[in-house]
């Protein structure tokens, strides 16, 4: 069995075909996903798919590509994360790839984020680009490595890589470690720990090949684990067995539930 690790099916285009989705999941044996918040206003049709569903969870952040948005004070984020179904704080992080300037902000969201980890116990989701050092050197300094998580849609050097397993973080990888160009990506594949590996869609986002440029979907996780497979020549299975395993003992409070 599979599991995506980071989805967002309660945007749109993918929770109005939400039985269909839920029934492409079970036919590819993914038998879990996570729907991943990414700002305050959406978070109730998170909490609420999540609750719908035995094997869906939910996370409680706020993006950091989200500039205008309400901004989540560390208690708001702890309360909210209270909730049964909600099993990682994020997505979070630092982004200076689409914003510009001044983005003192969105350090201090981050830092927030990070202490509020610290204080429920959950994981952390973590977004990173064009931000890697800043962003390792933020998780050093509020001892993120307390309670760990994961850098989902990962596509940095090995070298960041093993700065955040050195922080007890996961690696994740998404479709586009799939892609031709994704060289230095691959390499990082065949190189991280079975045992510090995740694999997520970021659906509606990043189809893995042969949908590239298709709307994705949390069931081509699968696409994923059978790409990284054949660049570490080892079964597909071994890897569905060490990333499912992976899910389960990071965000343990939906291991709890299973």
């Amino acid at each position: 069995m599979f599991v995506d690790s980071h989805c967002h099916l309660n945007f749109p285009e993918l929770v109005e075909n939400l039985p269909q989705h839920l029934a492409a999941m079970a036919d590819n044996k993914v038998s879990h996903a996570l729907c991943v918040a990414v700002n305050l206003p959406e978070l109730p049709s998170v909490l609420a798919l999540a609750q719908s569903q035995p094997h869906l969870f939910a996370s409680v952040g706020v993006h950091p590509d989200y500039e205008d948005t309400e901004e989540p004070t560390v208690e708001q984020l702890v309360q909210l994360a209270a909730q049964p179904k909600v099993v990682a704080i994020g997505e979070t992080g630092l982004d200076y790839y689409r914003l510009t300037g001044d983005l003192e902000w969105q350090r201090q969201r981050f830092r927030n984020h990070i202490r509020a980890a610290r204080q429920t116990g959950l994981p952390l989701i973590v977004h990173t680009r064009s931000a890697a050092e800043d962003t390792i050197r933020i998780m050093k300094e509020e001892g993120a490595d307390e309670f760990g998580g994961v850098l989902h849609c990962f596509t940095e050097s090995w070298d960041v890589a093993q700065a955040a397993m050195e922080l007890n973080f996961y690696i994740s990888f998404s479709g586009i470690v799939t892609f031709k160009k994704a060289v230095e990506l691959k390499d990082v594949a065949q190189r991280v720990p079975l045992d510090r590996m995740l694999i997520e869609t970021d659906s509606p986002y990043l189809a893995p090949m042969p949908y590239r440029g298709k709307m994705n979907q949390p069931a081509w996780v699968r696409h994923v684990a059978e790409h990284i497979a054949d660049l570490r020549n080892e079964p597909v299975e071994k890897i569905a067995a060490a990333t499912t395993a992976n899910f389960f003992k990071l965000f343990n409070k939906a291991g709890a539930m299973q």
